[in-house]
């Protein structure tokens, strides 16, 4: 089939190449003329595992192209998807639809024939009435159908998720249009991914309550957490053991300084949003970024407790930016306002990430970017575990014991066990562990 997608950011590039791959024609759209050359000349704008590589492929195979010019690319596809940004509106923390309703007004202009327009992006519930809407009024008489398909995609996993993915969610009661949706997924068949067909407005629900929901979890183990501390109790075994429970599953109950990232901040918002716009106030998701949002500054108390409460002139050495491993995504990282509050307090920051440094650097202020986990922490008082990534999951402690002015480790994700960091001669801080 031919497909146009109508942006190149991280859910608009994964989507394109993945169904590039599948065999489909892609032709990826995006008003940055720079952002297309890049991507023609193969550097990614993001950084995701196996997108390189996939993009390269497809490339190369004719099946997949990047331009600026929308409308061609719309007049010769069946489906047209719309994976624009969605961010949260300064101010008042409604998604910002405006990309999605200027996207549609183009799309409207270049329809040639009866094509199917897919929103991709998160968007509130009515967001595919007014595109709709828009449609109709831009080009009336104008043959489409409009579908709601929401992503499903972890940052650090994205391809493996769209290609093996726990389920396809399509929201449109259009015969025509079911037909085209089913064609699209259908080299997933042979895993047997479950397609959930159902109306518009339900899909665009389902992709806010699923979002949701999952902060819920990481929210409720971090409140948990708290209390095992208190009580000298073990979060990582709590979580063990009501994750055993296949009700309630082991994943994101994972103890640790906080959600952020692209979709969970704007999206618990928007939801909130939306319940209030409606009548129907969500009292629990309330709670969830009320509480999220003060845990992450809450982390450089733990930071200031290794440290006997003062971290004034001393060095805090930061392992990790990105809200998580394998992606640069600084979005709403729980690593900014940690930042920022040891600062405050009259800490001297260095930092290293991976991935994430060249993002981090116009966000932060009189912080030292530093070229490896040993650079970062030498002379430091204490290092700071922010971001699990695996470089950081077999220190050389003897060696860090070496360079560092105090061994202290605070552990945000528990990597190390209380008892290794004792054998090390480490002064340890984690998350929901009695302090060793």
């Amino acid at each position: 089939m031919r497909v146009a997608m109508i942006g190149t950011g991280y859910v608009g590039l994964v989507s394109g190449a993945c169904f590039a791959d599948f065999g489909h024609d892609v032709i990826c759209v995006d008003k940055d003329k720079g952002k297309i050359a890049a991507l023609e000349r193969g550097e990614m704008p993001i950084f995701e595992p196996g997108l390189s590589d996939l993009v390269a492929t497809n490339t190369k195979a004719g099946r997949l192209k990047f331009t600026t010019d929308l409308k061609p690319a719309v007049a010769s596809a069946d489906a047209v998807f719309i994976a624009v940004g969605t961010p949260s509106r300064r101010g008042d923390g409604h998604a910002d639809l405006s990309d999605v309703f200027d996207a549609a007004r183009e799309i409207a202009a270049a329809i040639d024939g009866f094509t199917v327009v897919i929103t991709k992006s998160t968007v509130p519930v009515g967001t595919g009435d007014e595109v709709e809407r828009i449609i109709g009024e831009t080009r009336p008489g104008a043959e489409c159908a409009v579908v709601s398909n929401p992503e499903f995609l972890r940052e650090g996993a994205a391809i493996q998720d769209f290609k093996h993915p726990d389920r396809i969610v399509v929201g449109t009661e259009h015969a025509r249009a079911r037909e085209v949706m089913s064609e699209l997924y259908r080299p997933l068949y042979l895993n047997r991914s479950p397609i959930l067909f159902t109306d518009r407005r339900t899909a665009e629900l389902i992709k806010y309550a699923a979002n949701a929901f999952l902060a819920t979890k990481i929210t409720f183990i971090n409140e948990i957490a708290d209390l095992a501390e208190k009580v000298g109790a073990d979060v990582q075994e709590i979580a063990r053991g009501i994750g055993l429970d296949n009700r309630i599953g082991s994943k994101f109950l994972h103890a640790g300084p906080g959600y952020g990232g692209s979709c969970f901040p704007k999206d618990t918002l928007a939801l909130l949003k939306t319940g209030q716009d409606n009548e129907a106030p969500l009292r629990i998701i309330e709670a969830v970024v009320s509480v999220n949002e003060a845990r992450k500054r809450a982390m450089s108390r733990k930071v200031s407790a290794a440290l006997s409460g003062d971290v004034r002139g001393k060095t805090v050495a930061l392992l990790g930016l990105t809200f998580k491993p394998n992606t640069d995504d600084m979005r709403d990282s729980p690593s900014l306002p940690l930042i920022t509050a040891l600062q405050d307090m009259g800490a001297k920051v260095r930092a290293y990430d991976p991935e994430g440094m060249e993002l981090a650097k116009p966000m932060v202020s009189n912080v030292t970017f530093c070229k490896d986990a040993y650079d970062c922490a030498e002379g430091a008082a204490a290092l700071v575990i922010v971001t699990e990534w695996e470089q950081f999951r077999a220190l050389d402690f003897v060696r860090l014991k070496k360079i560092m002015t105090q061994p202290v480790l605070v552990d945000l994700r528990n990597v190390y066990r209380p008892d290794e960091m004792a054998r090390h001669g480490f002064a340890y801080e984690s998350v929901g562990r009695a302090r060793k």
